[in-house]
């Protein structure tokens, strides 16, 4: 039998809006990425279309940093030359960038900020899922801070010093407030939403050749 999470994530359409592009220069170029589209390609044909092919068509000396999952929207950098690669990288592995979320979650999250630090792992019987093994996890951590109540909803701030795979999504779940909108870990109401309301709001980083601070900021959708 197919669980939800399955025949939601089975079906891929993604966007054909224009790229939005925040910032360009000779080294790096910021976009705005829409929810629904894949940062890199999946396995198949069917799962090509993506934004780094995408971006690529437009500036063909791009180069892939780091990704956002395909229903999380927002910023995105990649480097336009080898050295800028190199640096950015470098920069997110030392935990020398800051990526800010925004995201509306099922519930009233209380208190009104807090951390969660629980190891992550895939859940090999049914990925994509990831899950909190306190044995073989790898350490997550994400500073959380509730921006308002909305109707039994939370919308909430997340700032992970950590980057695993689904971090936010399962750290809010443990908190017992799922992300609004998730197909993977929502059921219910709280799966009944046009998309994953997830959104990297923010992202600060050094330049690689100036080594100046730069913030970028992308609007929330939702």
């Amino acid at each position: 039998m197919m669980r939800h999470w399955e025949s939601m994530q089975s079906a891929y359409s993604p966007p054909t809006d224009p790229l939005t592009v925040l910032h360009e220069d000779h080294e790096i170029v910021v976009l705005d990425k829409p929810a629904g589209l894949l940062s890199v390609p999946g396995r198949g044909p069917e799962l090509a279309d993506c934004l780094i092919t995408r971006v690529q068509a437009v500036f063909p000396e791009a180069l892939l940093v780091h990704r956002l999952d395909r229903d999380t929207s927002g910023l995105i950098v990649f480097a336009l030359t080898p050295h800028a690669q190199r640096n950015l990288s470098m920069q997110f592995e030392e935990k020398r960038t800051k990526k800010t979320y925004q995201a509306r979650l099922d519930g009233l999250l209380e208190p009104r900020e807090g951390t969660v630090e629980l190891p992550l792992i895939v859940d090999w019987e049914n990925r994509p899922r990831q899950m909190v093994c306190h044995d073989t996890g790898r350490p997550a951590t994400t500073d959380w801070r509730v921006l308002r109540h909305e109707d039994g909803t939370t919308r909430v701030r997340l700032m992970p010093r950590t980057g695993r795979t689904h971090q936010l999504r399962v750290h809010m779940l443990a908190l017992g407030h799922v992300i609004l909108g998730d197909s993977i870990y929502a059921t219910g109401q709280a799966a009944d939403h046009p998309r994953l309301m997830l959104h990297a709001q923010e992202l600060r980083l050094n330049h690689p050749e100036s080594g100046r601070g730069m913030v970028f900021r992308a609007p929330v959708p939702f």
